[in-house]
């Protein structure tokens, strides 16, 4: 008998946590976890934050739960108290759309139009303790941010980059272009490195700035973000570079939030799956 603990919320890569993804990579080997999480996966424009269908993140990893098996599930979703505000149980791919229907209705926000500067967090411990967890709460953020526009974070950092593997990424690779690069080889693969791929997404899009004291801005600097020392100064900064009418979107708990513009198809939580 095959039972599965998990939790529903948003997930930046497969649409959303739960499900089908406590095998695919709970239980994966290595060597399916190089694959899944890599450039011909991550790159395809609806590996993205609460999509499903058309996510080929999604569907892979639904496809390999599928051979491994799971009779049962057991999945709640949160609040931002950490309270469970919704159970589902049952067959796999059932019980989690039914819970990702539930997390959809209570974390969607949509705003009319994209804002010049988004002001987001990595909504505390733990998300905000690492480098690499607080990329999430970028994220989170690009849907509603402009082209060229401005994200600004707030994160801890208490535990500084991440893993070894981690901070070998940023010295080995001197720029974001250098990194893409590397890791369309087939011979080249570094643990971690997807979050530096998410890190890469949003740069192509916007301005990152960082507010933390748990990294001086000289070691922020090399990771490929800008570093601020309150976000009073970085949304001041952003208002003089886009002017006084600059709109601006404030996300607390960027993880957490499914942010989208009005009529946007990004966010497409429930349909047909296919493995």
């Amino acid at each position: 008998l095959k039972i599965t603990l998990g939790l529903i919320e948003p997930h930046l890569m497969a649409g959303y946590s739960g499900g089908r993804k406590l095998i695919c990579p709970g239980l994966a080997a290595l060597e399916t976890v190089r694959v899944w999480h890599s450039p011909r996966f991550l790159e395809h424009p609806r590996a993205d934050c609460g999509v499903l269908e058309g996510n080929p993140v999604h569907e892979e990893n639904t496809a390999i739960a599928r051979m491994a098996g799971c009779d049962f599930i057991v999945n709640v979703v949160i609040d931002a108290e950490r309270r469970i505000t919704s159970i589902v149980a049952g067959d796999m791919e059932a019980a989690f759309q039914e819970g990702v229907a539930f997390a959809e209705k209570v974390a969607r926000v949509d705003i009319a139009t994209p804002c010049e500067i988004v002001v987001t967090s990595s909504a505390g411990y733990p998300l905000d303790t690492t480098f690499y967890q607080s990329i999430k709460g970028l994220a989170g953020a690009l849907p509603i941010v402009k082209e060229r526009g401005t994200i600004i974070l707030a994160a801890s950092l208490s535990e500084g980059i991440g893993s070894p593997e981690f901070q070998r990424l940023f010295q080995e690779h001197d720029s974001l272009d250098s990194f893409m690069d590397a890791i369309q080889r087939d011979d080249y693969f570094v643990m971690d490195q997807w979050q530096l791929e998410e890190l890469a997404k949003v740069r192509r899009k916007a301005r990152v700035v960082y507010v933390s004291d748990g990294l001086p801005a000289e070691t922020l600097s090399g990771l490929f973000v800008e570093a601020a020392p309150s976000v009073e100064t970085a949304v001041a900064d952003a208002l003089a570079h886009y002017g006084a009418g600059a709109r601006i979107a404030v996300i607390p708990k960027g993880p957490y939030v499914l942010a989208t513009l009005s009529g946007s198809t990004t966010a497409w939580p429930v349909g047909n799956q296919t493995g």
